[in-house]
């Protein structure tokens, strides 16, 4: 079951942040091969411009990553729809989890959809303005964390999902020990000095990999910050 979410009342934006223009970059990601109406229509209602800088905020619902500081940047629109569409293919997720909260917006995305989501961030700065945003928007199914993303949230497992926001330089497993079987794991992998973004699904005996194509997203890291 698809869990659609309204957010708590906040300016429509004008110009380069109005309805009009978040329903152009809806058409384009649905122009671009995103075929999910769910995922189409959380992109249409939450408000990219608000998990970026207010200097670009006429940028937010251009199809690109935007830089939001501390090295790290708020992934492509198309990026985000695609591993949430690929996090729904699993059937009806109720529990995901998402590795490195970043601006917060690919939270706010899942959790418009599924019933929790729980999030881990290792920069505390980052957290910090993520959950005002989250408080902001009346999100209030999205649970967080300060911790290693690489160590997931066994205390909260299993998981129907996990969205992996950083490139792993091979597939965690630790991550994969967290979803139940059936779950599917969204993350960017480098392989052969590129990045490919894989959809794992948990099987009885180990898992299954599918290439969803070529990424570019900033490295994962472990330690706090």
């Amino acid at each position: 079951m698809i869990h659609k979410r309204k957010l708590k009342a906040v300016p429509r934006g004008i110009g380069m942040t109005s309805q009009g223009t978040r329903d152009r970059l809806v058409q384009r990601l649905r122009n671009n091969g995103i075929k999910d109406e769910n995922v189409l229509k959380a992109i249409a209602q939450v408000p990219r411009h608000e998990f970026v800088d207010e200097a670009l905020s006429s940028r937010a619902y251009e199809d690109t990553a935007l830089p939001i500081g501390l090295s790290q940047t708020i992934s492509q629109p198309w990026v985000v729809a695609k591993m949430t569409e690929a996090i729904l293919d699993a059937g009806s997720p109720e529990k995901v989890l998402e590795v490195g909260t970043g601006s917060g917006y690919q939270a706010a995305i899942l959790a418009s959809l599924v019933s929790k989501v729980f999030t881990v961030e290792r920069i505390e700065e980052l957290l910090k303005l993520a959950r005002r945003r989250f408080h902001k928007l009346g999100m209030h199914n999205i649970y967080t964390r300060y911790a290693d993303g690489h160590l997931g949230w066994p205390s909260q497992a299993p998981f129907d999902g996990i969205i992996v926001t950083a490139a792993a330089t091979g597939i965690p497993p630790e991550l994969v020990s967290q979803l139940r079987v059936g779950g599917v794991l969204v993350a960017p992998v480098e392989r052969g000095g590129m990045q490919r973004l894989l959809s794992i699904r948990r099987t009885e005996e180990g898992y299954d990999e599918e290439d969803l194509g070529g990424v570019i997203f900033v490295p994962m890291l472990s330690g706090l910050t």
